[in-house]
């Protein structure tokens, strides 16, 4: 386990390769183990770093949206001394790439985004309904609803996958706060 610390948080990380760095960005309700196999690929050629947002993983914080997910990376680069690098995100992590690289083009060499939510309308009903403080305390609070919903999930976009799935997914939520499990999805929702 690797971190580093910040004004605003702890933030963990995992680095694998030699080379010029490359920055993977996770989803949301996800870790950075969702890149593992990505690590391990890219690091044959690159230095490969894959973070936990703040509220995720293992990383510590104390704000979870899009904006402070552009000043983690931006403090990750600086912290590290990583002057330019590319960005690959999935979901929330696409769109935290593509802001980052628009409040700070002189660090993002380029940007791949991965299934990521440009516009805030393009989120499917349950995600946007995961913004709304209430009803992300609902969903919460009823793992059951949500492992329902994760399980369907995963086996309608993976269906000899959908119980590997499920079961990453149940691994990764149960390292998110209900804080960050709404307000991240909160800000995704008004993204436009």
């Amino acid at each position: 386990m690797t971190s580093l610390v910040t004004d605003q948080g702890i933030i963990h990380y995992e680095a694998y390769g030699r080379g010029r760095p490359v920055i993977l960005l996770h989803g949301w309700m996800e870790s950075w183990s969702v890149w593992r196999q990505t690590i391990e690929a890219l690091g044959k050629e690159f230095r490969t770093y894959a973070l936990d947002f703040w509220g995720f993983g293992e990383s510590v914080g104390t704000s979870y949206t899009v904006d402070t997910y552009v000043e983690m990376v931006n403090q990750f680069l600086d912290r590290l001394g990583i002057v330019k690098a590319p960005l690959i995100g999935h979901s929330m992590g696409g769109t935290v790439s593509l802001s980052t690289a628009m409040r700070y083009p002189e660090k993002i060499v380029k940007v791949a985004v991965i299934g990521s939510p440009i516009h805030g309308s393009s989120l499917n009903i349950l995600l946007k309904l995961s913004g709304i403080p209430a009803i992300a305390a609902l969903l919460f609070r009823m793992p059951p609803l949500l492992s329902f919903f994760t399980l369907i999930g995963g086996y309608l976009t993976t269906p000899r996958g959908g119980y590997q799935f499920y079961r990453q997914v149940r691994a990764e939520m149960s390292q998110v706060s209900m804080h960050s499990f709404f307000q991240s999805i909160g800000t995704l929702r008004r993204t436009d």
